[in-house]
């Protein structure tokens, strides 16, 4: 029995017949000289002015996949003046012999604003955590690798806790009144191989029977086509407004907002190992959250820097840690239907959410790669609204909620199921805010990553499918491609829901 999960409802309710009120601002305003036509007699005039009244009905009101036509135009024309000019065009300085600082971050795009730091040294290993700093966006970030057994075998009471255990973890973020945002990335390609041919190499004897080393060979190469790896990051989001005067408390600077980030890690990952039964939280430290860095850009890196890990045990001066100045991509441009990164192109999408509620574990078509060489990305962020905000957001919904159906009822209108479900769920927000629930606004983007020898727009398709038939809709993110892939992919803490990082 799956656990169903369909509690959410739109963002914003328009109050009247639907309409937001700059939607109905703007028509009012332009329906004026209509009015004023037909009052002097001008009926050639009025006739125009309906035209293009009209046309601006169109323009304000009917969405396209996604954004208005004033959004459309103003992202196209951005795009275009971005790509004339050259300034989305990314080349690395280490591509161009001029990475003088190993340490600093030479990233394309949304992530030219991060710069990652060595927190203070904690626990029996004494490990410095990467404290990941968004100029940008500015916020504070830290990384955890996290191991799940999945759900796709669980009973449905175990489903149900640990889906209460997310609720819980929503809570205990809003509770801190630090964490801005909670994000879960999870990458999936097709197993390359490179530990079973470590364990090979050490323990297949070249004396051994034929017969033994024929099999493990069958073995290897079955396994290869069959298996898909699987990695998965949380993240945590501050503001710098919000921890700041917490860090002024621990010692001010930058050792005083680590105290305050490795806080709040204990109590998230108290609940990540309770109640959401994750078998492993390993906080990053700067060296690996570079090595998932750039296995995001370059997947097909992952191979040899496992070998160069596997030789530096026997001699200690091989160097396999991944320079953040070459974490990034030698080069980067975005086009406007896919991301080219290297020797790769990716294309993203978003998902929206069925109106029948969604299943958990109904994700699992989207992460599985269809074809050997492809890697599937997925990212569900949860940006939490402080409480204020949250009782305000509710207040208006409840309100637009009551009047646009006060609206439909004097006009004569009939008032569909949807919209009677939408009203209902506007009313049940504020009873769960009363008893101590948080509100948040969640969104997910899946991607695609393929070699450019492959055609990504077939690969997008094969994406595009797998939401539909995970029970989802997909929205292909035209003229943010490059944006998309930093935050499904990248786990440095990269938000669509900030201004900053959008």
């Amino acid at each position: 029995m799956a656990t169903i999960y369909g509690d959410y409802s739109r963002d914003k309710i328009g109050w009247f017949f639907g309409l937001s009120g700059w939607q109905l601002a703007t028509l009012a305003a332009t329906v004026m000289p209509v009015f004023w036509a037909i009052q002097h007699g001008a009926w050639l005039s009025a006739v125009l002015f309906v035209l293009l009244w009209v046309l601006v009905f169109v323009v304000t009101v009917a969405p396209v996949r996604g954004r208005s036509a004033t959004g459309w135009l103003a992202a196209s024309t951005a795009f275009a003046i971005g790509g004339l000019a050259g300034w989305t065009r990314f080349r690395s300085r280490a591509s161009t012999g001029e990475a003088d600082a190993l340490a600093e971050a030479d990233l394309p795009g949304v992530l030219q604003g991060v710069q990652i730091h060595d927190g203070p040294p904690q626990g029996h290993s004494l490990s410095r955590i990467a404290i990941i700093q968004d100029h940008a966006a500015k916020t504070w970030a830290v990384t955890a690798a996290v191991v799940h057994p999945g759900i796709g075998l669980s009973a449905a009471p175990d489903r149900h806790r640990q889906g209460t255990g997310l609720s819980e973890l929503l809570d205990l973020a809003c509770r801190t009144e630090l964490i801005d945002e909670i994000l879960f990335t999870v990458r999936t390609v097709p197993e390359d191989g490179a530990e079973r041919d470590l364990w090979m190499s050490r323990h297949q004897r070249s004396n051994g029977p034929a017969l033994s080393r024929q099999i493990n060979d069958e073995l290897k190469a079955g396994l290869a086509r069959a298996s898909v790896r699987t990695e998965a990051f949380v993240t945590i989001v501050i503001p710098e407004n919000r921890i700041g005067r917490e860090a002024k408390e621990c010692g001010g600077g930058l050792q005083g907002r680590a105290r305050v980030l490795y806080g709040l890690m204990g109590e998230v990952e108290a609940q990540l190992r309770g109640a959401m039964a994750m078998i492993a939280v390993t906080w990053l430290t700067s060296p690996e959250l570079a090595l998932a860095c750039r296995t995001g850009f370059a997947p097909g890196d992952r191979a040899g820097i496992i070998d160069a890990i596997a030789q530096r045990e026997r001699d200690p001066g091989v160097n396999a840690d991944v320079p953040w100045a070459m974490a990034g991509p030698s080069g980067a441009d975005p086009v406007v239907r896919h991301y080219s990164h290297d020797a790769w192109n990716s294309a993203s999408a978003t998902i929206k959410l069925p109106v029948k509620g969604a299943a958990m574990g109904a994700l699992a078509p989207v992460l599985t790669p269809s074809e050997p060489g492809e890697r599937r990305s997925f990212m569900v962020a949860y940006p939490i609204l402080r409480q204020s905000k949250a009782d305000r957001a509710s207040a208006n919904s409840e309100w637009a909620a009551d009047v646009g159906t006060h609206l439909r009822t004097k006009a004569g209108v009939k008032q569909r199921a949807k919209q009677r479900a939408e009203a209902a769920k506007a009313h049940g927000m504020d009873d769960k805010l009363a008893r101590g629930n948080s509100m948040t606004r969640p969104y997910a983007v899946c991607t695609v990553t393929v070699p450019k020898t492959a055609r990504v727009a077939e690969y997008a398709r094969r994406l595009d499918a797998a939401v539909r038939r995970a029970g989802f809709a997909p929205l292909r993110l035209d003229l943010s491609q490059d944006a998309a892939f930093a935050a499904s992919t990248i786990p440095l803490g990269i938000s669509l829901s900030r201004k900053g990082d959008a």
